[in-house]
């Protein structure tokens, strides 16, 4: 990779970065400087992005720094995927303010199966030398407590503490255990291990990276720089992308609700989303608003499904959203009748195939009148069916973003 090709990639690579640290080449160490390293870069730097497979599922939010991890390899640099399958053992203690329920070595080894699964449209898994996939448990399983006190000797109680899950929780007089300070450490530890020259995280992974920066500098290797990427707003406008706050998209959701969703996208998000989500320029885009979220909607969905399924999805939502005939929903994804007991409350089969998050929400939503049934809308809270012959291939609608066809 000729220093040229790097150099003219810097403002794609810059992106959506909120934060490059260290951002001024620092007084102790003045050769640290990011922009000059890629410039003058006679090799493929090696670019670290760590994920602990703690859950199942990876949605948008996941994807923002998996997104900057395949500029990297398009600039000709080679993306390290470190999967904590030890750490994710431990549990990553940030932004929690209580202690993470530990994994089983099982549990996290069919997640990471799950996580590198719904990478493969993002990153490039087949260029010779673009991809390392390492799992951290190949040099934290054998550390000996001689190492592991090495570490420990590296950082301060008061350094610790002054991360801020951890500030907030003893403030609080949340319990604190040890383990847990073992985890930035454990992950730092992963840098001096791949020789990482660059760190990607979110916002809140500061912490982290700059420990990895000094168990480098203490093991006499050169220390990384991190690039800090935004923590994604759910589609609600407000709070941070979460599937517990039912507020994502999952990488893994079918194409119409993927779309229905995204088109959906409040305004003040719009900018943000094209610019940590998709490759379009944003002098490019739409005056009209609503313009801008189906493009959005479309240009995300076609990264998941191919352009074929994106623009059918876009058509069965405007022909669900307008009342039409249920012919032309192919794309609406399914629920099956047999997992239903009949007979059934209408607002339990809501419940029971994830429209709603309770029987009582799937009532609230029948009193609202945000219910369809085949394009109907259902006012009766306690209409009931007595077997599924009665609802086999209608589709069933919440609000205008959430359908399914039963069958």
């Amino acid at each position: 990779m000729s220093p040229v090709t790097i150099s003219k990639s810097l403002n794609w690579l810059y992106r959506g970065t909120r934060e490059i640290f260290p951002n001024q080449p620092d007084s102790n160490h003045p050769e640290e400087n990011l922009v000059k390293l890629l410039e003058q870069c006679d090799r493929p730097l090696r670019v670290k992005l760590g994920i602990d497979p703690t859950g199942t599922d990876i949605h948008l939010g996941h994807s923002i720094p998996f997104r900057k991890l395949r500029a990297f390899q398009d600039a000709g640099h080679t993306a390290v995927v470190i999967i904590g399958d030890f750490t994710a053992q431990i549990g990553d203690p940030t932004g929690k303010s209580e202690v993470r329920k530990q994994l089983t070595s099982q549990q996290v080894k069919d997640n990471a199966k799950s996580y590198l699964d719904q990478l493969r449209p993002i990153l490039d898994f087949d260029t010779p030398g673009r991809l390392e996939i390492r799992y951290n448990s190949e040099w934290l399983t054998d550390l000996n407590l001689a190492k592991i006190q090495e570490l420990l000797a590296t950082m301060t109680v008061g350094q610790m503490l002054a991360k801020e899950g951890f500030s907030e929780r003893y403030k609080q007089e949340n319990p604190i255990f040890l383990h847990e300070f073992l985890y930035p450490l454990m992950q730092g530890y992963d840098s001096v291990m791949i020789d990482a020259d660059v760190e990607l995280g979110g916002t809140d992974q500061k912490f982290n990276i700059a420990v990895g920066r000094d168990l480098q500098r203490y093991f006499d290797k050169k220390p990384q720089f991190g690039l800090l990427l935004p923590i994604l707003i759910g589609t609600d406008g407000t709070q941070k992308m979460s599937k517990s706050l039912n507020n994502y998209v999952g990488l893994r959701e079918d194409e119409l609700s993927m779309y229905s969703k995204l088109e959906k996208t409040p305004d003040a998000l719009i900018k943000d989303y094209f610019e940590l989500l998709t490759n379009l320029s944003l002098e490019t885009l739409p005056e009209n608003p609503r313009e801008c979220q189906k493009q959005l909607a479309i240009e995300i969905v076609s990264q998941f499904h191919g352009k074929e399924a994106a623009l059918m999805a876009q058509k069965t939502a405007e022909d669900l959203v307008k009342n039409k005939s249920t012919a032309s929903t192919d794309a609406v994804p399914e629920y099956e009748l047999s997992k239903i007991e009949f007979p059934a409350k209408l607002f339990y089969i809501l419940s029971a195939s994830g429209l709603c998050g309770s029987s009582g929400e799937g009532r609230r939503q029948i009193q609202g009148g945000a219910v369809r049934l085949d394009g109907e809308k259902v006012t009766d809270v306690n209409l009931s069916f007595d077997s599924p012959e009665q609802l086999k291939n209608k589709v069933l609608q919440v609000g205008k973003k959430k359908f399914i066809k039963l069958v």
